[in-house]
């Protein structure tokens, strides 16, 4: 699979990915704007604008008018935010390429903010938060980064504050887009059954009149952990739900790839460590994983379970355990990584990065991302390639030295009353 790439007289970015075998194609549009660029003033408005391109244009004023438009071509459409990106995107059949096109700088360019249309939405995403809120599996994730990333923009949720939300008005979205929507800050990718000269003009058609300017810049992130560190959202929940994890590096550093495979040892599968030790071993947990994690100014590798509150402590020291294994093995049966181990790790990323891009709209956010994050995009190719020279050395290296005491961070959901007794698990 290979990509080619053009930049527009006004900045905009545009990749194409032919997929000879598809019929399909995904036209989406992402943008270098997420949550991280937020105020504790406009906290959710990256996620409420997602939410809003649907419901409006001068050309097409309003949500239904919309939706039949994508429902008449048997199409999908969808969004999403993140603390970085928003993406836009419509999935149709390959004949279908110029509407896609047309509907989407249509929505980011003219769309109309009704009040009445935003006061209705506002409330889908009040729900939307309580919904989370509800479901804690969903919401670890979101603690674990509040406590890495405290009170800032990289440690609120991408939904918002309810408070804040309520609040949002038509010139707060105009404002929005005014600092961070601009030409050279999108990515329009289209990937499937197409030709890459046809859709480059077609892009160009649609997009190339977008304004170029100055955009905002986010905050980077301080990082000067000194000692593990628990936090606990109070909830009373059946199950407990736990992170743990440490900080790591950031989505361009060297040390990326033995991250991935040293997640996938530890929490990659039921044949992984944490897998064997949490769940089959003694029953702790219905699921545990792990995951390797990276922005563009930091990053983390964290493991995840839902376990009985009444054997979280136990959880947390078996957990713990593993990490301590990784970072200081004793024997070959204690923590040292074999060969078959390694090559099952490797395996496992590559196999399941092979199944996820057998579908264009995880192979166009595939090279959307790297546009718009990382310092170059590499191909499917490239990167499993990257995956297999990891060693066994690489990865032990970067187990001692991410592993360590003063870098454990552990969240939990559940009914606990303070987090002493975690902290005194901490230790490697």
């Amino acid at each position: 699979m290979t990509f080619q790439k053009i930049v527009l007289r006004n900045g905009l970015r545009v990749l194409t990915i032919p997929m000879p075998s598809f019929e399909s194609v995904t036209v989406l549009v992402m943008v270098a704007a997420g949550s991280r660029y937020e105020t504790r003033k406009t906290n959710g408005i990256s996620h409420f604008l997602e939410h809003m391109a649907f419901k409006g244009t001068k050309k097409r004023p309003s949500a239904l008018l919309i939706s039949t438009l994508i429902d008449g071509i048997g199409g999908e459409f969808n969004a999403f935010t993140g603390k970085e990106t928003t993406g836009y995107y419509i999935k149709s059949s390959a004949n279908h390429i110029d509407l896609s096109l047309d509907l989407l700088s249509d929505m980011l360019c003219k769309s109309l903010f009704i009040d009445s249309e935003i006061n209705k939405e506002r409330g889908v995403i009040l729900e939307e938060i309580n919904l989370y809120e509800d479901t804690p599996v969903r919401k670890i994730g979101d603690i674990y980064e509040r406590l890495l990333y405290g009170n800032t923009p990289m440690g609120w949720d991408i939904a918002g504050e309810k408070e804040v939300i309520k609040k949002i008005q038509k010139q707060d979205f105009l404002s929005y887009l005014a600092s961070l929507y601009s030409a050279h800050n999108i990515t329009v990718v289209v990937a499937g059954g197409i030709n890459s000269a046809k859709t480059n003009e077609q892009v160009s058609k649609y997009f190339g009149k977008m304004k170029r300017f100055d955009i905002k810049r986010y905050a980077g992130i301080i990082e000067n952990q000194k000692k593990p560190t628990v936090f606990i959202k109070h909830k009373k929940t059946e199950q407990a739900h736990l992170a743990l994890g440490v900080r790591t590096v950031s989505v361009n550093h060297k040390d990326r790839y033995a991250l991935a495979v040293l997640s996938a040892i530890l929490g990659g599968g039921m044949s992984s460590r944490l897998f064997h030790e949490v769940r089959e071993k003694r029953g702790l947990a219905y699921y545990v994983r792990s995951a390797s994690d990276h922005y563009q100014d930091c990053g983390s590798l964290v493991s995840l379970a839902g376990v009985d509150p009444k054997r979280v402590e136990e959880a947390v020291r078996v957990m713990v355990d593993e990490y301590r294994k990784i970072a200081h093995p004793k024997s070959e049966g204690d923590g040292h990584i074999s060969k078959e181990e390694l090559k099952k790790a490797k395996e496992f990323i590559k196999g399941h990065l092979v199944l996820e891009l057998e579908d264009s709209r995880a192979v166009a956010s595939f090279y959307a991302a790297q546009e718009l994050l990382e310092e170059g995009i590499d191909n499917t190719e490239e990167i499993l390639a990257k995956i297999d020279k990891v060693t066994i050395e690489e990865v032990q290296k970067v187990g001692r030295r991410y592993f360590k005491n003063q870098n454990l961070n552990l969240a939990l959901i559940g009914d606990f009353p303070d987090g002493q007794k975690f902290e005194k698990l901490l230790e490697l």
